[in-house]
């Protein structure tokens, strides 16, 4: 076990986000969470760094309580990619900010980096293929760019534990999937135990190992993508009709959204089958199967 949450509830001062969340994550597992906005997805991944206090219940990582670690502690063992403020770093070069990953792991008086950081550096930008751009800053990149930079300044913490919050967020598709194909190769590779916030239901269950989906900051599922993927499941929680098929080339689950044209063009094509159905002596009122 990498993870346990024990019925946690946390929020923002007086305001309850999460409520009874019970959660376990194996070492080496690429867990996806999902769920509409407000739903309490980045709240989770705050509480599981222990950014914000909880209110009740536990995060165990590994053996310890998260709450009972150092900051230093939880970064040596955890590392986070949220959507970071790239203003913060438009003169830094790609370089400088992949050591900023570093840090936890200086010692009490060290100020410069050493040659094992330099080297953890450089491992980091091999990995996500950014050794072309070491000397490029951060306001000439692309944002699929940027994107692999924060994650190779979050591999330089050696984290046991990856946390991303919208890693594809703003990226065109190219990029999204790339990115993603970049975690899925460390988590493969490195046996890395990787958890994302991702809005795109089709990413999530194309890369994902499982689903961790989130409603009204309680869990409303945990399964296999063929699991959470579930029509009826999904528009309870998302308010909105949808059609669920099979991938052609991975056979995952994929969600096909439907507007309200094709809604009342569909309607229109039911209630015509039925009234057929029922001039042949049919069950005219029989529920078309989606």
């Amino acid at each position: 076990m990498m993870l346990h949450i024990s019925d946690i509830e946390c929020g923002y001062g007086a305001h309850t986000v999460l409520r009874a969340i019970n959660l376990t994550i194996e070492r080496g597992e690429l867990i996806g969470v999902i769920g509409p906005n407000g739903s309490g997805k980045t709240t989770l991944l705050r509480a599981i760094t222990a950014v914000i206090p909880l209110k009740k219940g536990k995060v165990i990582f590994g053996d310890l309580p998260v709450n009972k670690m150092s900051r230093r502690d939880i970064a040596k063992k955890i590392s986070c990619v949220s959507q970071t403020r790239e203003d913060l770093f438009f003169n830094m070069t790609v370089e400088q900010i992949v050591l900023l990953g570093r840090i936890p792991h200086f010692t009490r008086f060290q100020w410069l980096e050493r040659k094992k950081d330099m080297g953890i550096v450089e491992k980091s930008m091999h990995l996500t293929d950014l050794l072309s751009l070491r000397n490029r800053e951060m306001v000439s990149l692309s944002g699929g760019e940027k994107q692999r930079v924060f994650i190779a300044r979050a591999l330089a913490q050696e984290p046991e534990l990856l946390l991303l919050d919208e890693p594809t967020s703003h990226l065109d598709i190219t990029h999204q999937v790339g990115i993603l194909d970049l975690i899925k190769r460390l988590n493969r590779t490195s046996n890395l135990t990787v958890i994302m916030v991702l809005h795109d239901l089709n990413l999530a269950s194309e890369y994902c190992h499982r689903l961790v989906l989130l409603n009204e900051g309680g869990v409303c599922k945990i399964g296999h993508p063929e699991e959470v993927m579930n029509y009826k499941i999904l528009e309870k929680v998302y308010k909105t009709v949808i059609v669920v098929e099979k991938s052609p080339v991975s056979s995952k689950p994929h969600i096909f959204v439907v507007s309200e044209e094709g809604k009342q063009k569909k309607k229109g094509e039911n209630l015509t089958n039925q009234i057929g159905k029922g001039s042949e002596g049919e069950n005219p009122s029989a529920a078309p199967q989606r």
